[in-house]
């Protein structure tokens, strides 16, 4: 769950050496557009063809692919791997139905039917379902679902438990300065939650501490902000942390986790959003699990806790 701050605090800088360009240079890509059974289509993006095959769930909701591609395509491909990145409905380079009649399809159920049309149609088979947020959310409820057909899952930065996930976002709330907190509080109880020194606040007291802590983001990642579906986010979570009015507030897997079956790796950062003794808690309760907090990350890790995330990652699917 990432919230969709646009802040004059947000620096548009390109990654050395991880652009999105030249990321889409080091290996030939293979983009193909999928018809899903509701008629709408979806973006897709094979890169590398190794024996490993990750399908990327990213996180959102309303999301894309974006804040992701250059840094794994960088950091993770090579002879190993294939790396299948997708848009999910309603971001960037999918379709994207709008309005009130669009409303039936931001819903858990429909995106995990959306997950399973893609990879059928994609024919994969013996793969890795790596999900962010939440895309880690959909990652556990496949793995729930078809427990046979995944190599492995990786939940990066996302809890089981949609309370826990509220309650300790409170907790850093609580931590920030009283004037910083009556602030937000002021906009919250006027509903000015796109007023751009609401969202500056936010930025500057929450985002750069625990979603990504590196001194300016990646263009990728501010990129990805500038093109979220706030329909989608408003619809299934809510203007941002503090503010979960959305369809998945009680979504709660937690007891459920003993069900998964599937070798899982639980990864996140020391300082992210997503309360890292509950992301351990889900390392234990899932039976055939690895847990790993990075102890310099955030929500978005593989940004600030770059070679630690990584080599974690390599570790756990050379096991598969």
């Amino acid at each position: 769950m990432l919230s969709p701050a646009q802040s004059p605090y947000a620096p548009v800088i390109t990654t050395s050496g991880n652009s999105i360009s030249q990321a889409s240079q080091a290996s030939p890509s293979r983009i193909e557009r999928i018809k899903l059974d509701i008629g709408y289509e979806v973006w897709t993006k094979r890169v590398g063809d190794g024996p490993i095959k990750v399908l990327m769930l990213h996180g959102g909701p309303g999301f894309s692919h974006l804040y992701l591609e250059p840094s794994f395509t960088a950091n993770l491909l090579s002879d190993d791997y294939e790396i299948i990145y997708y848009d999910q409905l309603g971001s960037y380079n999918s379709d994207k139905p709008s309005g009130p009649e669009a409303r039936h399809l931001w819903t858990v159920e429909r995106f995990l039917s959306e997950v399973e049309e893609v990879i059928e149609k994609l024919q994969l088979d013996n793969f890795v379902i790596y999900g962010h947020s939440w895309g880690g959310l959909l990652g556990i409820e496949y793995a729930l679902k078809h427990p046979k057909r995944l190599k492995g899952l990786i939940i990066s930065s996302m809890t089981s438990n949609i309370d826990d996930y509220i309650d300790y976002a409170y907790k850093l709330r609580s931590e920030l300065p009283q004037d910083i907190q009556d602030q937000l509080q002021a906009y919250e109880d006027r509903g000015e939650f796109e007023n751009p020194e609401y969202e500056g606040l936010l930025f500057k007291e929450l985002y750069t501490k625990h979603i990504c802590r590196l001194n300016q983001w990646p263009e990728e990642a501010v990129q990805s902000m500038e093109h979220l579906n706030k329909e989608i986010l408003n619809e299934i979570q809510g203007p941002n942390e503090f503010v979960y009015t959305g369809n998945t507030r009680n979504w709660n897997r937690t007891a459920d986790l003993k069900n998964i079956a599937t070798p899982t790796l639980v990864i996140s950062g020391q300082y992210d959003t997503m309360n890292p003794e509950k992301m351990k808690e889900m390392a234990e309760l899932i039976p055939n699990a690895t847990g790993k907090i990075c102890a310099n990350g955030s929500h978005l890790t593989f940004f600030d806790d770059t070679e630690n995330y990584f080599s974690t990652i390599k570790e756990f699917t050379s096991t598969l």
